[in-house]
């Protein structure tokens, strides 16, 4: 088969990993997902996901006031949360991963290096 793409990148938004739900993780919808994924990279595509954490954190709501940056850590915790849960399931199925983020969490999480 040849493929168009060598490299994708795939946005989720959090809201996608919640399933109809539209808060927290649904186990089926993100096993639904890292199922295409698998096929994707099976094809011989490297695969990198970008996902939300709208399902955990939307910022300050009903007018609650919040220091920014405090709100941008929450939503950056839930994006990696919402990584760690994505990892777990494509790692299940085989699929080698790994989970990069911001903020330094060196037990779960790679540090990402703009360079690198």
């Amino acid at each position: 088969m040849d493929i168009a793409y060598k490299r994708v990148l795939l946005k989720l938004s959090g809201e996608a990993l919640a399933g109809e739900s539209k808060s927290g993780i649904n186990a089926e919808t993100v096993a639904k997902i890292c199922d295409k994924v698998k096929e994707i990279v099976e094809m011989g595509v490297q695969v990198s996901i970008v996902c939300g954490g709208g399902n955990f954190w939307r910022g300050a709501r009903n007018g609650q006031k919040m220091d920014r940056s405090t709100a941008d850590y929450m939503g950056m915790l839930a994006t990696t949360m919402n990584g760690l849960a994505l990892q777990d399931a494509l790692e299940s199925k085989g699929v080698y991963t790994r989970l990069q983020t911001a903020i330094e969490m060196r037990e779960i999480a790679e540090p990402f290096i703009k360079r690198k």
